[in-house]
């Protein structure tokens, strides 16, 4: 079997060389980072969680007519995805105060917001993604207007979709982080959704407990990330109830745990 060629390995996916010209097979790790890299550590079986639950919500979204990079999943860990050239412009989508947004303005934790916020950061690990405005976006050419207004706008239609999505299997989605691409036909680039959708980017919160579904677990070192992860998938019917590949019970991984 011939050598795939690498393009790009990044802190949670690496991208390879696709079989066909424009495609690129996209690798799932099981390596956990936060607070810009400042903490690692692994989560097993992670990557394999996340390509089932990204490759589902792609799926569904394109049914709604999301455009995304999204072709087909490959294997456990990998999906056949269409190269992009990707916008430098993380954009986060918040429903719910939480995390950095929590701490910057002073909001408790929990607060539903008054409207859907979406936020820009410039996507740079070396600095640290500093937030950044339309004024930066456009003065420094990462992105135009006129695609700055198709992200918005499907930034919104996702998160309507996503939101209804989760509500339907008692998951609260409180903020999510979306990445877009130009993809080209001669001279006219068009934007569509890129990255991934999976608790890794997202804060999911079971909306009777508030028991944190997602990567704030290995943020905030909580443990249970494992068992969070597969009550995600088993909830969207990714994974069976009962059996070996059920979803350990997050009350007990609380006692054992004493909190």
């Amino acid at each position: 079997m011939a050598r795939r060629r690498q393009i790009y390995e990044g802190k949670a996916k690496i991208l390879y060389e696709g079989p066909e010209p424009g495609t690129l097979i996209q690798y799932f790790k099981d390596d956990a980072t936060a607070f810009n890299a400042q903490k690692k550590g692994t989560i097993n079986g992670k990557g394999v969680l996340n390509n089932r639950i990204s490759e589902h919500i792609y799926t569904l979204l394109g049914t709604i007519g999301v455009p995304t990079h999204f072709i087909r999943r490959l294997n456990m860990r990998e999906q056949l995805i269409r190269q992009v050239e990707i916008v430098p412009v993380e954009v986060m989508v918040r429903n719910i105060a939480a995390g950095s947004l929590s701490k910057r303005l002073g909001i408790e934790e929990g607060t539903q917001l008054p409207r859907t916020i979406i936020e820009y950061a410039y996507k740079s690990d070396e600095l640290g993604d500093p937030m950044i405005t339309d004024e930066h976006i456009a003065a420094f050419g990462w992105a135009t207007q006129e695609e700055m207004h198709d992200i918005a706008d499907l930034a919104i239609r996702v998160n309507d979709f996503l939101t209804g999505l989760f509500a339907g299997v008692g998951i609260r989605l409180v903020d999510f982080k979306l990445e877009f691409g130009r993809i080209w036909d001669n001279d006219y680039g068009r934007i569509i959704l890129a990255d991934e959708i999976s608790p890794d980017c997202c804060r999911l919160w079971d909306m009777e407990s508030n028991e944190k579904l997602d990567k704030d677990r290995f943020r905030r070192d909580l443990g249970g990330e494992v068992e969070a992860y597969q009550e995600v998938a088993r909830r969207l019917g990714l994974l069976p109830e009962g059996g070996e590949t059920a979803v350990l019970d997050m009350d007990e991984h609380r006692k054992k745990r004493g909190r």
